[in-house]
């Protein structure tokens, strides 16, 4: 090491390539770009825990059916709201396993009402991997297999059961099956519409981009809840809860697209006019490769942190009319249709594990938040 006059040290030894590659700041510089995008999201833990959590909620999914220990309309005529039970493992200072304590209903005549009392005297194991109601997994293969099931004699309301005496536990779970994925075919019809005629209008401008403008300015000054009301009164009351689920994705899609549309324009505007477009425009190249392989990607990394964010939108739009009455309706399950049994308040005073149905929605919508504004954060991975 040589010491220079103004007190720093130059290193004496000749200058390797191979060695400059290998040190951090190069790395980082030459790291492809999802390497870079991955290593800032890891930084920002709220936006990761809600990742892996909303990943492990879409591949339970299929197997909801398997995990919930009832049917999702399976009644018991005996407990009609009954309260949530707890899973024990001890009975008086001993190991049992998982176990419930059965629940008998007696009249109290001072308040009218069922009152619930635990039989503690007679613990009764959980059964598991044994055969109950039947069901579709994966919507495909019919079976009959749960993860675990009532014990004779017993029930195992975890979270309560409802007016109709149906488990709220296993209900919540096959009502994130439609509820979840409203938001992903929402989504995917509402991106479509709104990429596709926001390309056009910053695009090729001109009387093209005037009538796009037009058509968004009018969607946008409708009132969007009477909107929804509408069109969801509109669906005939005598269609299949599929067909019902799938018009419902499609209306909350295509009134989503004009706000996406005029972001896709703005930007567009700006990047129309960037030499690399001007290049592929002069080597001959269309305006759909323009646009497809030039102008979408270098806003790829907008669009999907609007994904994350429009996503829960369209599930809270999906509860809100299934709550009003004018979305999903019985015998389909979500969680909109279960809030809909749970409008009166007095039953909820007496009753308030019939609001439980709030918190996965709640959870859900929060989650989506916090991956969205981690993703925005570590799209531009260059950004401090």
């Amino acid at each position: 090491m040589t010491q220079l006059p103004d007190g720093r040290y130059v290193d004496d030894a000749p200058y390797d390539p191979k060695a400059a590659l290998q040190q951090p700041e190069r790395r980082d510089l030459d790291a492809p770009n999802w390497v870079l995008v991955w290593r800032k999201f890891k930084t920002h833990k709220l936006g990761l825990v809600s990742g892996i959590f909303l990943l492990l909620s879409y591949l339970m999914l299929p197997f909801a059916g398997f995990i919930a220990p009832y049917t999702a309309n399976e009644r018991n005529g005996d407990h009609l709201y009954a309260p949530p039970q707890s899973v024990n493992w001890f009975h008086e200072g001993e190991f049992v396993g998982p176990f419930v304590y059965p629940i008998v209903a007696e009249a109290d005549m001072e308040t009218f009402q069922w009152v619930f009392v635990e039989d503690t005297t007679t613990p009764r194991p959980l059964e598991f991997f044994c055969e109950a109601g039947d069901y579709r997994l994966a919507g495909l293969i019919p079976t009959d297999t749960h993860l675990f099931c009532a014990p004779e004699g017993a029930t195992v309301f975890l979270w309560g059961s409802d007016r109709l005496g149906r488990d709220v536990f296993s209900r919540i779970l096959y009502g994130a099956q439609l509820s979840l994925t409203v938001g992903l075919i929402g989504i995917t019809v509402s991106f479509t519409l709104g990429i596709f005629f926001g390309s056009l209008a910053g695009y090729f401008g001109g009387r093209t981009d005037w009538f796009i403008n037009r058509v968004i300015e009018i969607l946008r000054s409708l009132p969007e809840l009477p909107l929804w009301l509408a069109l969801s009164a509109a669906v005939p009351s005598n269609w299949s809860p599929v067909a019902v689920f799938f018009i419902i994705s499609v209306i909350l899609g295509i009134l989503d697209w004009p706000g996406l549309a005029r972001a896709v324009r703005a930007k567009f505007l700006s990047l129309r006019e960037e030499e690399y477009v001007r290049a592929a425009e002069m080597m001959g190249a269309g305006s759909g490769r323009v646009i497809r392989k030039h102008l979408l990607p270098n806003f790829m990394s907008h669009l999907i942190a609007s994904a994350t964010l429009s996503i829960p939108a369209m599930i809270l739009g999906e509860t809100a009319l299934s709550f009003l009455g004018l979305g999903l309706r019985a015998p389909a399950v979500s969680w909109g249709v279960m809030l809909n049994d749970a409008q009166n308040l007095a039953s909820i005073e007496i009753y308030p594990w019939t609001a439980i149905p709030m918190l996965p929605i709640i959870v859900v919508v929060l989650a989506f938040n916090f991956l969205g504004d981690g993703l925005r954060d570590s799209l531009d991975p260059y950004q401090q």
